[in-house]
């Protein structure tokens, strides 16, 4: 190929253009992979919220409200990603979005299982300490369970 890079511009560049192509092609496969853990996450967040109204926003105002839904989403940032929001932000000012626009796919999954996961704890009538502490030992687990995991054994997701 080098040879024929060197006898024919336009083979060369052929060959420039077909490898940007098959690295987007790539990268984009990444990025819905990505995205489709993003959605599960958003869907498992509205199972997480609608146990939080049935079981823990009794008689309370609006404003009470919005910040009950942003302590617990902060807990389970907290027992993911070792920090609050806030936090996040504070250490990330030129980013755009939210802590969790940037997790990696396996951390996109256990966010996702530790939303229906504290759902149940919260039917369960367990105090926010406990379920921190049940939580932090569910992502801690499965964290390390999908480390061990080679990537390749993982099924790809095709177009």
């Amino acid at each position: 190929m080098e040879f024929a890079s060197w006898i024919s511009a336009e083979f060369k560049l052929y060959l420039i253009q077909d490898y940007k192509r098959l690295k987007e092609d790539e990268n984009s496969k990444i990025s819905l992979s990505w995205n489709l853990h993003r959605e599960i996450s958003k869907i498992n967040y509205h199972i997480h919220t609608d146990a939080i109204k049935e079981y823990l926003l009794k008689d309370l105002t609006n404003e009470q409200l919005s910040f009950k839904y942003a302590s617990e989403a902060d807990m389970l940032n907290v027992a993911l990603f070792n920090r609050r929001a806030k936090e996040w932000r504070d250490e990330n000012p030129n980013l755009k979005g939210n802590i969790r626009d940037y997790p990696s796919l396996n951390e996109l999954l256990v966010l996702s299982n530790m939303e229906s996961y504290n759902a149940i704890l919260i039917e369960k009538g367990l105090g926010q300490k406990e379920r921190l502490k049940e939580l932090r030992k569910l992502a801690r687990t499965q964290m390390q369970s999908l480390e061990k995991l080679n990537q390749s054994n993982l099924p790809k997701i095709e177009e």
